[in-house]
């Protein structure tokens, strides 16, 4: 049963020093062909940084968000981070494809792999079951990275993916290029693709300026590709920038001025998910998240809607004015909507929660546009 139009109800899902793990982060959603929510994240082993011994895990719903099944281990490795959780859902095969990255654990931050210290691979492992077991991982990291360039950082996601309607799987990704061996050398927004149903992935488009971060994608109804990205260079604004040709390139990027996010460590992850088209679902609708906040803290998770195809975002309504800080969107087959985030009261990594409301609850007293 789908919420009534006055409710948000919000539930953690992970919480920190529970069942073996310090800290859950990075939260990705999905919904399965057969309509099963599948919230992946990182479960970080020994601690909270980005760097140590990380598993993938994963809990599934099959009751469009109101109830969960236990956690499951996706994928682990022994003194090994394997992070980024980025799934995708093959429509046509109803296969969900998970990409993510490894390292081995190391000292520090990650700023250390940036410097050299370090190696990113990326891997994809598949489920045919609606996520209830999954394929020994297969490194795709030669077909994903440019050879004529020495990629130190690489990151798949974190979010979703998406395919668009051509049948292509669209990962969107980010990477470091070295120059300095610096954590402040060039960051750029690309994406990976698969033409095949996850058998195979190529390396698409790479934004030709850097400074995109932690990206995410959605296919706008014209068939272009809106990247959404964590802005390293204009700190405390969105950034973005266009595909026209199926992500094999993409145009200049571009500040979102009416998209603040916080100055905190450059600014933070957001989500990004298409809830409607106007066929057969009366108006095109694009959802968007992030703890909207222009100060050197993140808080006030916020989920705006735009009504003509990225190119404005209405004021929205915040889901927890305290801490929370990364995000992924997902609309269930009621159509619900749902927003896996990090959410605290001292600070934003001390659960995951699923915030799952409707469309009236989120437009209720906004600006007139209506639903």
């Amino acid at each position: 049963m789908a919420v009534q139009s006055e409710e948000c109800q919000q539930q953690p899902l992970f919480a920190a020093h529970q069942n073996g793990y310090h800290t859950y982060r990075i939260p990705a959603l999905v919904v399965s062909g057969r309509g099963t929510i599948l919230a992946f994240c990182e479960g970080r082993k020994y601690g909270p940084g980005d760097t140590g011994e990380i598993h993938l895990l994963l809990r599934r719903s099959f009751d469009n968000g109101r109830t969960w099944q236990g956690a499951q281990v996706v994928v682990s490795e022994k003194d090994t981070t394997c992070g980024n959780p980025c799934p995708v859902v093959d429509r046509r095969t109803g296969t969900i494809l998970l990409a993510f990255c490894k390292n081995p654990r190391i000292e520090g931050t990650t700023d250390a792999i940036a410097e050299g210290k370090g190696s990113r691979t990326v891997w994809i492992t598949r489920s045919g079951d609606d996520g209830a077991s999954w394929s020994a991982p297969d490194e795709i990291t030669a077909h994903v990275r440019n050879a004529d360039e020495r990629w130190t950082w690489y990151a798949t996601g974190p979010g979703h993916g998406i395919q668009l309607r051509s049948g292509r799987l669209i990962v969107p990704c980010d990477h470091i290029v070295a120059v300095n061996l610096r954590a402040d050398d060039p960051n750029y927004g690309h994406v990976i693709y698969s033409d095949d149903g996850g058998k195979s992935w190529n390396l698409g488009g790479t934004v030709p300026q850097d400074g995109n971060n932690e990206n995410q994608v959605v296919e706008t109804a014209d068939g272009a590709i809106y990247m959404n990205s964590r802005n390293v260079k204009e700190v405390g604004l969105r950034a973005c920038a266009w595909s026209r040709d199926g992500g094999l390139t993409f145009g200049a990027r571009q500040v979102v001025p009416g998209l603040i996010e916080p100055t905190l460590w450059s600014g933070c992850q957001a989500s990004l998910v298409r809830y409607s088209l106007a066929s057969p679902q009366g108006r095109n609708r694009v959802l968007f998240a992030n703890p909207a906040c222009k100060e050197n803290e993140r808080k006030n998770m916020t989920v705006r809607l735009s009504y003509d195809e990225c190119r404005a975002w209405n004021a929205g309504r915040a889901l927890h004015a305290g801490p929370a800080a990364y995000s992924d969107l997902a609309v269930a087959p009621d159509m619900d909507i749902l927003c896996l985030y990090e959410r605290g009261e001292k600070h934003p990594y001390q659960t995951l929660t699923l915030a799952r409301f409707n469309l009236e609850w989120l437009t209720a007293g906004q600006d007139g546009l209506g639903r």
